[in-house]
């Protein structure tokens, strides 16, 4: 299983859902940067469920302990690990899933990829909960660009967001939305053309965050419906800076920054999970069943997730800028 990525800022997750812990390895920031512990724990806050009526009623502290790479407040330059207790874990209520597949789930490819060994409380290693992880690493990035003069911020962009949530939560069922992701401040000239461009960078890491299924930049998709007259963005000078008029590239050209904002919108699906009776297989008899999900889960993930979503971005851009 593949926990492991990047080459200049490495990261390794680890962990279940109901597992005794979920964490994260981070690797290759340079000695001497503060680290703010409780930008972290702020993070972590904005991705926690149990606080509102649209998320999990799962509460978890997220306490969490940092156990190496950080002395006296500032990077070491060695490897930062940071560990976050599992501590309000139902994995009772998970019992049916190991013989019914929950639809649109990983229970099944991961159970034939696993052999039926991997953990699936709660999704295992495949769950949300797992992100916590990318979110304590996207903080120690936010904290690294910063330092360059990079912000990253991201905003639902779904309109009605609320009142659909709640109208799917009271039949039993689940809504999807769009997170939108900007990066303010990222100078012309970072990354590279084809397998390491700044798209290819970022759109690894959004579509390694569970409940991603469409990724975008600049005007995305709506750009096949353009002639190239509407699609272009005029270049002008300003100042002594280089700048467009539009921005529908999303601050990317052949793979690399021009200097305008990095925009990526990332789609999530609704929820798998649902409390709806679904067609299903219990894969241990092999007969077809009708299921309705036990457990707590997320009406609509992509209000947690844009806190991933903006972790991701920042984890893909401290890659190119080491």
């Amino acid at each position: 299983m593949s926990g492991m990525w990047g080459n200049h800022f490495r990261i390794a997750i680890f962990g279940e859902s109901h597992g005794k812990a979920v964490g994260v390895t981070v690797h290759g920031l340079p000695a001497g940067i503060a680290v703010d512990e409780d930008l972290i724990r702020r993070e972590l806050r904005r991705r926690a469920g149990g606080y509102d009526q649209f998320s999990t009623p799962r509460r978890e502290a997220d306490e969490f302990q940092i156990l190496s790479g950080i002395f006296e407040g500032k990077t070491a330059g060695s490897p930062i690990c940071c560990v976050i207790p599992n501590t309000d874990v139902r994995s009772k209520d998970y019992d049916k899933i190991k013989a019914y597949m929950r639809p649109s789930h990983a229970d099944y490819t991961a159970r034939v990829k696993y052999d039926g060994y991997n953990d699936y409380r709660g999704g295992g290693h495949f769950s949300g909960r797992v992100t916590a992880g990318l979110v304590v690493a996207g903080a120690l990035a936010k904290t690294y660009l910063n330092l360059r003069g990079v912000t990253v911020a991201g905003e639902i962009t779904d309109g009605g967001l609320d009142e659909k949530i709640t109208a799917a939560k009271a039949a039993g069922d689940s809504v999807g939305g769009v997170v939108r992701v900007t990066a303010a401040g990222v100078a012309a000239g970072v990354g590279e053309p084809f397998f390491d461009s700044a798209e290819s960078i970022i759109a690894h890491l959004l579509f390694s965050v569970p409940g991603v299924k469409g990724v975008e930049f600049g005007t995305g998709f709506a750009l096949a419906h353009m002639r190239g007259s509407e699609a272009n963005d005029a270049i002008y000078t300003e100042n002594g800076r280089i700048l467009t008029r539009t921005n529908h590239s999303g601050g990317i050209n052949g793979g690399i920054t021009n200097g305008m904002p990095l925009v990526v919108q990332a789609a999530f699906r609704p929820t798998p999970t649902i409390a709806a009776t679904q067609d299903t297989v219990d894969i241990t008899a092999m007969e077809n069943v009708a299921y309705a999900a036990e457990g707590r889960h997320d009406p609509c993930i992509a209000r947690r997730a844009v806190v991933v979503a903006e972790s991701a971005v920042a984890i893909g851009l401290a890659e190119l800028m080491l």
